[in-house]
Protein backbone atom coordinates (compact mmCIF):
# COMPACT_ATOMS: atom_id res chain seq x y z
CA UNK A 1 0.00 0.00 0.00
CA UNK A 2 2.74 2.41 0.98
CA UNK A 3 6.06 3.19 -0.68
CA UNK A 4 8.76 5.25 1.08
CA UNK A 5 10.47 7.96 -0.91
CA UNK A 6 13.37 7.56 -0.96
CA UNK A 7 13.84 4.85 1.70
CA UNK A 8 10.49 3.36 2.77
CA UNK A 9 10.52 -0.26 1.62
CA UNK A 10 7.77 -2.01 3.57
CA UNK A 11 4.17 -1.60 4.62
CA UNK A 12 5.22 -0.93 8.20
CA UNK A 13 3.79 2.25 9.59
CA UNK A 14 7.07 3.45 11.06
CA UNK A 15 9.74 5.30 9.13
CA UNK A 16 13.17 6.10 10.51
CA UNK A 17 15.67 8.68 9.39
CA UNK A 18 18.89 9.69 11.08
CA UNK A 19 19.76 13.33 11.52
CA UNK A 20 23.38 14.38 11.80
CA UNK A 21 25.03 17.72 12.36
CA UNK A 22 25.88 17.94 8.67
CA UNK A 23 22.22 17.70 7.65
CA UNK A 24 21.02 20.75 5.78
CA UNK A 25 17.78 20.63 7.74
CA UNK A 26 19.40 21.25 11.12
CA UNK A 27 19.45 24.85 12.24
CA UNK A 28 22.86 25.97 13.46
CA UNK A 29 22.63 26.66 17.16
CA UNK A 30 24.95 29.66 17.01
CA UNK A 31 22.40 31.32 14.74
CA UNK A 32 19.77 30.98 17.46
CA UNK A 33 21.58 31.57 20.75
CA UNK A 34 24.63 33.54 21.82
CA UNK A 35 25.17 31.36 24.90
CA UNK A 36 28.71 29.99 24.88
CA UNK A 37 29.84 26.91 26.80
CA UNK A 38 32.26 27.73 29.62
CA UNK A 39 36.00 27.26 29.45
CA UNK A 40 37.09 24.63 31.97
CA UNK A 41 40.33 22.86 32.86
CA UNK A 42 38.76 19.41 32.73
CA UNK A 43 39.50 17.50 29.54
CA UNK A 44 36.04 15.93 29.52
CA UNK A 45 32.74 16.90 31.11
CA UNK A 46 29.01 16.27 30.81
CA UNK A 47 25.82 17.40 32.49
CA UNK A 48 22.49 15.60 32.22
CA UNK A 49 19.00 16.41 33.42
CA UNK A 50 18.33 14.19 36.43
CA UNK A 51 14.69 13.54 35.54
CA UNK A 52 14.82 13.15 31.76
CA UNK A 53 18.40 12.02 31.12
CA UNK A 54 18.83 14.70 28.45
CA UNK A 55 22.43 15.73 27.82
CA UNK A 56 22.64 19.47 28.43
CA UNK A 57 26.38 20.09 28.17
CA UNK A 58 29.17 17.96 26.74
CA UNK A 59 32.89 18.34 26.26
CA UNK A 60 34.52 15.16 24.94
CA UNK A 61 31.67 13.40 26.68
CA UNK A 62 32.30 9.99 25.11
CA UNK A 63 36.09 10.11 25.29
CA UNK A 64 37.56 7.36 27.44
CA UNK A 65 39.19 8.58 30.64
CA UNK A 66 40.32 7.08 33.93
CA UNK A 67 37.62 7.59 36.59
CA UNK A 68 39.81 7.22 39.72
CA UNK A 69 37.73 7.18 42.92
CA UNK A 70 34.50 8.22 41.23
CA UNK A 71 34.43 4.45 40.63
CA UNK A 72 33.34 4.12 44.25
CA UNK A 73 29.87 5.33 43.32
CA UNK A 74 29.37 1.99 41.59
CA UNK A 75 30.86 0.13 44.55
CA UNK A 76 28.55 1.98 46.92
CA UNK A 77 25.52 1.32 44.72
CA UNK A 78 26.26 -2.41 44.65
CA UNK A 79 26.72 -2.43 48.42
CA UNK A 80 23.31 -0.80 48.81
CA UNK A 81 21.70 -3.33 46.47
CA UNK A 82 23.23 -6.37 48.16
CA UNK A 83 23.45 -5.48 51.85
CA UNK A 84 21.52 -3.63 54.53
CA UNK A 85 22.97 -0.77 56.62
CA UNK A 86 23.04 -2.92 59.77
CA UNK A 87 24.83 -5.84 58.15
CA UNK A 88 28.42 -6.55 59.22
CA UNK A 89 31.34 -6.47 56.79
CA UNK A 90 34.65 -8.12 57.54
CA UNK A 91 37.99 -6.38 57.14
CA UNK A 92 39.88 -8.59 54.65
CA UNK A 93 43.46 -9.22 53.65
CA UNK A 94 42.93 -7.54 50.28
CA UNK A 95 41.57 -4.47 52.09
CA UNK A 96 44.68 -4.41 54.28
CA UNK A 97 46.89 -4.09 51.17
CA UNK A 98 45.31 -0.87 49.93
CA UNK A 99 47.22 2.45 49.99
CA UNK A 100 45.94 5.75 51.30
CA UNK A 101 43.41 7.09 51.50
CA UNK A 102 42.49 4.14 53.73
CA UNK A 103 41.16 3.54 57.21
CA UNK A 104 44.15 1.30 57.87
CA UNK A 105 46.65 3.98 56.80
CA UNK A 106 45.09 7.31 57.66
CA UNK A 107 43.34 6.48 60.93
CA UNK A 108 44.37 3.30 62.67
CA UNK A 109 45.79 -0.09 61.64
CA UNK A 110 42.93 -2.50 61.08
CA UNK A 111 42.86 -6.13 62.05
CA UNK A 112 41.97 -8.65 59.38
CA UNK A 113 38.77 -10.33 60.49
CA UNK A 114 37.44 -7.36 62.44
CA UNK A 115 33.98 -6.17 61.48
CA UNK A 116 32.22 -2.89 60.75
CA UNK A 117 28.61 -2.08 59.98
CA UNK A 118 27.79 -1.75 56.30
CA UNK A 119 26.60 1.80 56.91
CA UNK A 120 29.94 2.81 58.44
CA UNK A 121 31.75 1.19 55.51
CA UNK A 122 29.53 3.11 53.08
CA UNK A 123 30.40 6.38 54.82
CA UNK A 124 34.11 5.54 54.78
CA UNK A 125 33.82 4.75 51.07
CA UNK A 126 31.87 7.77 49.83
CA UNK A 127 32.79 10.49 52.33
CA UNK A 128 36.44 9.72 53.05
CA UNK A 129 37.05 7.72 49.84
CA UNK A 130 38.70 4.89 51.76
CA UNK A 131 40.37 2.46 49.36
CA UNK A 132 40.26 -0.40 51.84
CA UNK A 133 36.52 0.09 52.39
CA UNK A 134 36.01 -0.65 48.68
CA UNK A 135 37.73 -4.02 49.05
CA UNK A 136 35.73 -4.82 52.18
CA UNK A 137 32.64 -4.36 50.03
CA UNK A 138 33.88 -6.35 47.03
CA UNK A 139 34.97 -9.27 49.20
CA UNK A 140 31.72 -9.27 51.18
CA UNK A 141 29.40 -8.98 48.19
CA UNK A 142 31.21 -11.19 45.66
CA UNK A 143 33.96 -13.04 47.51
CA UNK A 144 36.81 -11.34 45.65
CA UNK A 145 37.52 -8.27 43.54
CA UNK A 146 37.53 -10.19 40.23
CA UNK A 147 34.00 -11.47 40.73
CA UNK A 148 32.98 -8.03 41.96
CA UNK A 149 34.35 -6.36 38.82
CA UNK A 150 32.08 -8.62 36.76
CA UNK A 151 29.17 -7.45 38.89
CA UNK A 152 30.25 -3.83 38.37
CA UNK A 153 30.43 -4.23 34.60
CA UNK A 154 27.06 -5.94 34.40
CA UNK A 155 25.50 -3.16 36.44
CA UNK A 156 27.17 -0.57 34.22
CA UNK A 157 25.48 -2.05 31.15
CA UNK A 158 22.17 -2.28 32.97
CA UNK A 159 22.05 1.43 33.80
CA UNK A 160 23.24 2.59 30.37
CA UNK A 161 26.98 3.12 30.78
CA UNK A 162 28.08 2.40 27.23
CA UNK A 163 31.86 2.99 27.25
CA UNK A 164 32.95 1.78 30.68
CA UNK A 165 35.05 -1.11 31.95
CA UNK A 166 35.78 -1.64 35.63
CA UNK A 167 38.68 -3.66 37.06
CA UNK A 168 39.06 -2.48 40.66
CA UNK A 169 36.39 -1.55 43.24
CA UNK A 170 38.24 1.62 44.30
CA UNK A 171 39.43 3.06 40.97
CA UNK A 172 43.17 2.84 41.58
CA UNK A 173 44.88 2.99 38.22
CA UNK A 174 44.67 0.17 35.73
CA UNK A 175 44.98 0.74 31.99
CA UNK A 176 41.86 -1.35 31.39
CA UNK A 177 39.81 0.49 34.02
CA UNK A 178 38.12 3.37 32.20
CA UNK A 179 34.90 5.28 31.73
CA UNK A 180 33.62 8.51 30.16
CA UNK A 181 32.16 11.74 31.44
CA UNK A 182 28.78 10.74 30.03
CA UNK A 183 28.86 7.32 31.64
CA UNK A 184 29.85 8.73 35.01
CA UNK A 185 26.99 11.22 34.91
CA UNK A 186 24.70 8.23 34.31
CA UNK A 187 26.33 6.45 37.26
CA UNK A 188 25.93 9.53 39.44
CA UNK A 189 22.24 9.64 38.61
CA UNK A 190 21.73 5.92 39.29
CA UNK A 191 23.66 6.05 42.56
CA UNK A 192 21.80 9.11 43.80
CA UNK A 193 18.47 7.44 43.09
CA UNK A 194 19.35 4.91 45.81
CA UNK A 195 18.25 6.43 49.11
CA UNK A 196 21.07 4.91 51.18
CA UNK A 197 23.74 6.11 48.77
CA UNK A 198 22.21 9.57 48.40
CA UNK A 199 21.88 9.99 52.18
CA UNK A 200 25.61 9.36 52.57
CA UNK A 201 26.49 11.59 49.60
CA UNK A 202 24.53 14.40 51.26
CA UNK A 203 26.31 13.97 54.61
CA UNK A 204 28.92 16.60 55.44
CA UNK A 205 30.32 15.11 58.67
CA UNK A 206 29.86 11.79 60.46
CA UNK A 207 31.30 9.51 63.12
CA UNK A 208 31.92 5.85 62.38
CA UNK A 209 33.05 2.87 64.44
CA UNK A 210 36.10 0.95 63.29
CA UNK A 211 36.47 -2.79 63.74
CA UNK A 212 37.97 -2.44 67.23
CA UNK A 213 35.14 -0.18 68.36
CA UNK A 214 37.12 3.05 68.19
CA UNK A 215 35.37 6.10 66.80
CA UNK A 216 36.73 8.28 64.01
CA UNK A 217 35.36 11.49 62.56
CA UNK A 218 34.84 11.75 58.82
CA UNK A 219 34.44 14.86 56.73
CA UNK A 220 33.06 14.69 53.22
CA UNK A 221 35.83 15.38 50.70
CA UNK A 222 33.33 16.92 48.31
CA UNK A 223 34.30 20.53 49.06
CA UNK A 224 31.36 21.85 47.06
CA UNK A 225 28.74 20.11 49.19
CA UNK A 226 26.04 22.51 50.33
CA UNK A 227 27.25 25.32 48.05
CA UNK A 228 25.56 26.69 44.93
CA UNK A 229 23.04 23.86 44.94
CA UNK A 230 25.51 20.98 45.30
CA UNK A 231 23.62 18.25 47.17
CA UNK A 232 26.03 15.36 46.69
CA UNK A 233 29.08 14.14 44.85
CA UNK A 234 32.17 11.97 44.68
CA UNK A 235 35.73 13.07 44.10
CA UNK A 236 38.60 11.18 42.54
CA UNK A 237 42.29 11.52 41.77
CA UNK A 238 45.22 9.56 40.43
CA UNK A 239 48.13 10.93 38.45
CA UNK A 240 46.93 9.39 35.15
CA UNK A 241 43.29 10.31 35.81
CA UNK A 242 43.84 13.84 37.03
CA UNK A 243 41.27 15.42 39.31
CA UNK A 244 37.77 14.00 38.82
CA UNK A 245 34.38 14.90 40.21
CA UNK A 246 30.80 13.67 39.88
CA UNK A 247 28.17 15.93 41.44
CA UNK A 248 24.42 16.29 41.79
CA UNK A 249 22.99 19.80 41.98
CA UNK A 250 19.51 21.03 42.75
CA UNK A 251 18.31 24.56 42.04
CA UNK A 252 14.69 25.69 42.08
CA UNK A 253 13.51 22.09 42.28
CA UNK A 254 15.47 20.91 39.24
CA UNK A 255 18.30 18.39 39.57
CA UNK A 256 21.26 18.16 37.19
CA UNK A 257 24.06 15.61 37.37
CA UNK A 258 27.56 16.52 36.22
CA UNK A 259 30.90 14.81 35.68
CA UNK A 260 34.30 16.44 35.17
CA UNK A 261 37.30 14.27 34.29
CA UNK A 262 41.03 14.89 33.99
CA UNK A 263 40.96 18.32 35.56
CA UNK A 264 43.85 19.84 37.51
CA UNK A 265 44.78 19.24 41.14
CA UNK A 266 45.95 22.68 42.29
CA UNK A 267 47.42 23.59 45.67
CA UNK A 268 44.02 24.55 47.08
CA UNK A 269 42.20 21.70 45.34
CA UNK A 270 39.68 24.14 43.93
CA UNK A 271 39.94 23.93 40.15
CA UNK A 272 37.76 20.85 39.64
CA UNK A 273 35.04 22.32 41.87
CA UNK A 274 35.18 25.56 39.90
CA UNK A 275 34.90 23.53 36.70
CA UNK A 276 31.79 21.86 38.04
CA UNK A 277 30.19 25.14 39.08
CA UNK A 278 30.85 26.61 35.64
CA UNK A 279 29.19 23.79 33.74
CA UNK A 280 26.30 23.76 36.20
CA UNK A 281 25.77 27.51 35.88
CA UNK A 282 25.76 27.11 32.11
CA UNK A 283 23.43 24.11 32.24
CA UNK A 284 20.84 25.79 34.42
CA UNK A 285 20.73 28.72 32.01
CA UNK A 286 20.90 26.64 28.83
CA UNK A 287 17.93 26.79 26.50
CA UNK A 288 17.06 24.37 23.76
CA UNK A 289 17.55 25.43 20.16
CA UNK A 290 15.66 24.22 17.09
CA UNK A 291 16.90 21.17 15.26
CA UNK A 292 13.91 21.60 12.94
CA UNK A 293 11.64 24.62 12.75
CA UNK A 294 7.87 24.52 12.37
CA UNK A 295 7.03 24.39 8.67
CA UNK A 296 10.06 22.26 7.79
CA UNK A 297 9.37 19.46 5.34
CA UNK A 298 10.74 16.46 7.20
CA UNK A 299 10.18 13.93 4.46
CA UNK A 300 7.98 12.95 1.54
CA UNK A 301 6.10 9.70 1.14
CA UNK A 302 4.33 8.16 -1.83
CA UNK A 303 0.95 6.66 -1.01
CA UNK A 304 -1.58 4.68 -3.03
CA UNK A 305 -5.23 5.62 -3.16
CA UNK A 306 -8.41 5.17 -5.20
CA UNK A 307 -9.97 8.32 -6.70
CA UNK A 308 -13.43 7.22 -5.54
CA UNK A 309 -12.20 6.29 -2.05
CA UNK A 310 -13.16 2.60 -2.18
CA UNK A 311 -13.12 1.88 -5.91
CA UNK A 312 -11.54 3.01 -9.11
CA UNK A 313 -8.02 2.66 -10.51
CA UNK A 314 -5.18 2.63 -7.97
CA UNK A 315 -3.19 5.85 -8.17
CA UNK A 316 -0.23 7.33 -6.28
CA UNK A 317 0.52 10.76 -4.90
CA UNK A 318 3.58 12.31 -3.21
CA UNK A 319 2.72 13.64 0.25
CA UNK A 320 5.13 16.07 1.99
CA UNK A 321 5.29 15.69 5.78
CA UNK A 322 5.61 19.06 7.51
CA UNK A 323 6.28 19.96 11.15
CA UNK A 324 3.63 22.00 12.90
CA UNK A 325 5.93 22.91 15.82
CA UNK A 326 9.63 23.43 16.49
CA UNK A 327 11.73 20.37 17.34
CA UNK A 328 14.27 21.58 19.90
CA UNK A 329 17.26 20.08 21.67
CA UNK A 330 20.25 21.06 23.77
CA UNK A 331 23.04 21.89 21.37
CA UNK A 332 26.05 19.71 22.20
CA UNK A 333 28.29 17.13 20.58
CA UNK A 334 26.41 14.11 21.93
CA UNK A 335 22.97 15.27 20.84
CA UNK A 336 24.26 16.24 17.41
CA UNK A 337 25.65 12.73 16.99
CA UNK A 338 22.71 10.80 18.41
CA UNK A 339 19.66 12.80 17.29
CA UNK A 340 17.30 10.59 15.29
CA UNK A 341 13.71 10.79 14.16
CA UNK A 342 11.04 8.19 13.56
CA UNK A 343 7.87 9.04 11.66
CA UNK A 344 4.85 7.18 12.99
CA UNK A 345 1.81 6.94 10.72
CA UNK A 346 -1.29 5.11 11.89
CA UNK A 347 -3.14 5.29 8.54
CA UNK A 348 -1.61 5.47 5.07
CA UNK A 349 -4.71 6.12 2.97
CA UNK A 350 -4.40 9.44 1.13
CA UNK A 351 -8.02 10.37 1.77
CA UNK A 352 -7.65 9.78 5.50
CA UNK A 353 -4.36 11.68 5.62
CA UNK A 354 -6.06 14.61 3.91
CA UNK A 355 -8.81 14.73 6.47
CA UNK A 356 -7.05 13.95 9.76
CA UNK A 357 -3.67 15.33 10.82
CA UNK A 358 -3.78 13.43 14.12
CA UNK A 359 -2.54 10.39 12.21
CA UNK A 360 1.05 11.66 12.10
CA UNK A 361 3.70 11.94 14.82
CA UNK A 362 7.45 12.58 14.69
CA UNK A 363 9.32 10.77 17.47
CA UNK A 364 12.61 12.53 18.22
CA UNK A 365 15.21 10.45 20.06
CA UNK A 366 18.42 11.57 21.67
CA UNK A 367 20.60 9.18 23.65
CA UNK A 368 18.00 8.17 26.22
CA UNK A 369 15.37 10.90 25.81
CA UNK A 370 12.39 10.73 23.46
CA UNK A 371 9.58 13.12 22.64
CA UNK A 372 6.72 13.11 20.12
CA UNK A 373 5.98 16.12 17.92
CA UNK A 374 3.05 16.86 15.63
CA UNK A 375 3.37 16.40 11.87
CA UNK A 376 1.00 17.46 9.12
CA UNK A 377 0.51 15.70 5.80
CA UNK A 378 0.66 18.55 3.30
CA UNK A 379 -2.32 17.27 1.35
CA UNK A 380 -6.01 18.21 1.18
CA UNK A 381 -9.07 16.62 -0.32
CA UNK A 382 -9.01 19.47 -2.78
CA UNK A 383 -5.56 18.33 -3.89
CA UNK A 384 -6.90 14.86 -4.57
CA UNK A 385 -9.94 16.20 -6.43
CA UNK A 386 -7.74 18.46 -8.55
CA UNK A 387 -5.39 15.59 -9.38
CA UNK A 388 -8.32 13.58 -10.71
CA UNK A 389 -10.51 16.30 -12.25
CA UNK A 390 -10.31 14.77 -15.71
CA UNK A 391 -11.39 11.39 -14.43
CA UNK A 392 -14.24 12.93 -12.47
CA UNK A 393 -15.49 14.89 -15.55
CA UNK A 394 -15.38 11.78 -17.71
CA UNK A 395 -17.11 9.82 -14.96
CA UNK A 396 -19.84 12.46 -14.69
CA UNK A 397 -20.36 12.43 -18.45
CA UNK A 398 -20.57 8.65 -18.46
CA UNK A 399 -23.01 8.74 -15.55
CA UNK A 400 -25.08 11.42 -17.31
CA UNK A 401 -25.16 9.38 -20.52
CA UNK A 402 -26.18 6.30 -18.59
CA UNK A 403 -28.96 8.22 -16.84
CA UNK A 404 -30.21 9.64 -20.15
CA UNK A 405 -30.16 6.19 -21.70
CA UNK A 406 -32.05 4.79 -18.76
CA UNK A 407 -34.63 7.57 -19.01
CA UNK A 408 -35.00 6.99 -22.75
CA UNK A 409 -35.42 3.28 -22.20
CA UNK A 410 -37.99 3.91 -19.50
CA UNK A 411 -39.83 6.33 -21.79
CA UNK A 412 -39.71 3.89 -24.67
CA UNK A 413 -41.05 1.06 -22.55
CA UNK A 414 -43.74 3.31 -21.12
CA UNK A 415 -44.78 4.40 -24.63
CA UNK A 416 -45.10 0.83 -25.83
CA UNK A 417 -47.28 -0.08 -22.87
CA UNK A 418 -49.50 2.92 -23.54
CA UNK A 419 -49.99 1.97 -27.21
CA UNK A 420 -50.86 -1.60 -26.27
CA UNK A 421 -53.53 -0.40 -23.88
CA UNK A 422 -55.08 1.76 -26.61
CA UNK A 423 -55.26 -1.17 -29.05
CA UNK A 424 -56.93 -3.37 -26.47
CA UNK A 425 -59.50 -0.65 -25.69
CA UNK A 426 -60.57 -0.28 -29.34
Amino acid sequence: MLKRKPIITTLLLTFSISIFASSAKIVKADEISDAKPPTIHGKAAVTIDYDTGEVIYAKNGDEKKYPASTTKLMTGLLLAENKSPNDSLEYTQSAKKQPEYALNVNFKPQTVGSKMSADDVMKALLMFSANDAAYMISDSVSGNSKAFSDLMNNKAKEIGMINTHFITPNGLHNDDHYSTAYDLSVLGRAAFENSWVSDVMKTDKAQIHLGDGSIVNLENRNKGLGKDGNIGGKTGYTTPAGRCLVSVYERDGRKIVGAVLQSQYDANDQIVFDDMNKIMDYSYKAEKVPAFKAGTEIDKITVNYKPFKFFGPTKTIDVPLVLTEDVSYYNNEINKKDLKTTINITDVDAWNLAGNNNLLKLKVSERVYEKDYNLKANITKGTLFKANIGLYIVSLIVIAVIIILILLIIKLISGRRHRRKRRIRF
